[in-house]
């Protein structure tokens, strides 16, 4: 009897319906391996910004005598990079709306890495004070494109649960940040630079890593296409549709035949996009940018919203104040406790700790080699401990919000939030019990959980058109609260230690009473409608 051999049919072609909405072509697109490719690299892009922007505190406390920096010049280089990205903000919008997202991404991703790999080997105050502005210069390009870029690749469906899993990569880098510091920082190694007089310590390694994302992430995007819906709305049909059946390719890995869409329909929000363009493109140049951010500004500023703006970015910049300004030195101030604390005193404010560990470096030069016995090479243990824990309470706090505001409601979070960590910034004049003092520095600096219900609270506030850039001016606000908390620790930490914590912890609560006069804020969504809460909110 011979053997039979099944024939397998060859695939049929797959055959849609020759017009598509642009959701359904990126739903026949299938959710793959593409797709967890972009959402990959878009947390690491925002793991980026996190790196280059508090990255700096774990080296502040290890440089200062190669830098000579005094207390002043650490708060100048904690907040200098957040100056970079409130500059740059607006300029990188205009530029992914008008010329590109992968246009402003990709050349910004390169920028900022080639700006932290030569901050890393400056050794003057204000050279590498330049070049970490620079890097936020740059790397809000990328930070403030990556979401549109990540969304535009997905249906409407499936828009969200890509911005989640993009915000669980960023998590993670979170969580990792202090340990990439132990393991790189914490090492006995240096090396002379012969010819630019550079002692080259593990510090300037860690800067250079923290670079490495960005460095990764552009290479990992020169292959992918600009956002398949940019190029729809600018006009270029055909190549959106290839860009669709090219995501179809990978996600099915061949497997199908090729999607055979003939063309895309204009649904109502891209007919208005594209009116939109047609209106600006009039103008050029600057005058069309200067137009653009007023056209999109003014509104917020005047009736009816002046209030409600006024109020959102307030909150904002008193969150940031704290959140980021007073994180800059954390690593810093729970270094110089354990320090004391290995000399035997055991009971003191973490105020007493700042101010018997202080350093003089006037009498320094610039001889690279010189290091004088009071310099921290290494940070202790703690910091390391206390930051990482300080990541993971971020990380389960937000997870413990997204699942309880619906029932809860805004305000009670906002204000319980204020309250308990305004108190915990005043009870830390006062603790003479180190560690103690270190948790309620924890909890003070765990009031960035309302930056993300202050958001869910903006978007709540304003119309569709006004929406984005309401966020985005009181993120900016919120920024600047950074610039000012990092410099005014910088200025007051040494002799004023006191007064830093308590303009931080009375401000808090200031914003806890301010939560009252939000408009509407006693009213509670359904599930259904209520915006989620997502980790990435902490930038």
């Amino acid at each position: 009897m011979e053997n039979s051999i099944e024939t397998i049919p060859e695939p049929k072609p797959v055959t849609y319906p020759r017009h598509v909405t642009f959701d359904d072509a990126l739903s026949m697109a299938k959710f793959g391996k593409f797709n967890y490719f972009i959402i990959i690299i878009s947390g690491t892009i925002l793991a980026a910004v996190l790196l280059e922007t508090l990255g700096i505190s774990y080296v502040i406390p290890v440089a200062e005598c190669d830098l000579l920096l005094t207390t002043k010049e650490k708060g100048v280089l904690s907040a200098v990079s957040f100056a970079g990205i409130i500059t740059s903000s607006h300029l990188w919008g205009f530029l992914a709306d008008t010329r590109g997202r992968k246009k402003v991404i990709v050349p910004t991703l390169f920028l900022t890495f080639t700006a932290t790999v030569i901050s890393s080997f400056t050794t003057r105050f204000w050279v590498i004070a330049l070049f970490r502005f620079l890097a936020g210069f740059f790397i809000s390009g990328s930070s403030a494109t990556i979401y549109a870029y990540l969304g535009e690749f997905h249906n409407k469906r499936d828009g969200s649960r890509a911005i989640m899993g993009a915000s669980f990569v960023f998590g993670i880098g979170c969580l990792m940040l202090p340990g990439i510091a132990f393991l790189v920082i914490n090492q006995e190694w240096e090396f002379s630079i012969p010819y630019v007089n550079i002692v080259y310590r593990p510090w300037r390694l860690f800067l250079a890593v923290c670079g490495l994302p960005s460095l990764l992430c552009g290479l990992a995007l020169l292959k992918v296409p600009e956002s398949p819906k940019f190029t729809f709305i600018q006009g270029n049909a055909e190549k959106s549709i290839e860009t669709i059946k090219w995501m179809h390719k990978l996600n099915t890995r061949g497997k199908e035949s090729a999607l055979q869409i003939a063309s895309i329909l204009e649904e109502a929000d891209v007919q208005q996009t594209k009116k939109h363009r047609d209106e600006t493109s009039h103008t050029k140049g600057f005058v069309a940018l200067m137009k653009l951010i007023w056209n999109q500004t003014a509104p917020l500023f005047m009736r009816p919203y002046l209030n409600k703006t006024t109020i959102i970015c307030v909150l904002q910049f008193g969150i940031y104040l704290s959140s980021n300004g007073m994180y800059m030195f954390f690593p810093d101030i729970l270094n110089r406790a354990a320090e004391l604390q290995e000399t035997g005193v055991n009971r003191t404010t973490l105020c007493n700790a700042v101010y018997a560990t202080r350093i003089d470096i006037s009498g320094l030069s610039h001889n690279a080699t010189e290091v004088i016995p009071e310099c921290n090479q290494k940070l202790d243990i703690i910091a390391y401990e206390h930051s990482f824990i300080l990541e993971l309470m971020y990380a389960l706090g937000f997870a413990v919000i997204g699942l309880i505001i619906n029932a809860v409601g805004k305000l009670p979070i906002l204000v319980f939030v204020f309250v308990c960590c305004g108190l915990s910034g005043v009870l830390i004049i006062f603790i003479d019990i180190p560690l103690l003092a270190m948790w309620l520095y924890l909890v003070l600096l765990t009031c960035g959980y309302c930056i993300s219900v202050v958001n869910a609270v903006t978007v709540d506030l304003f119309p569709t058109n006004l929406r984005a850039m309401a966020v985005c001016i009181s993120l900016m606000f919120g920024r600047l609260g950074s610039v000012v908390g990092a410099n005014m620790v910088g200025i007051l930490l040494d002799t004023q230690c006191e007064l830093t914590f308590w303009i931080s912890g009375v401000s808090l609560i200031g914003c806890g009473v301010l939560s009252f006069f939000i408009p509407n804020i006693y009213k509670r969504k359904t599930a259904a409608a209520e915006p989620r809460v997502s980790v990435s909110s902490r930038l």
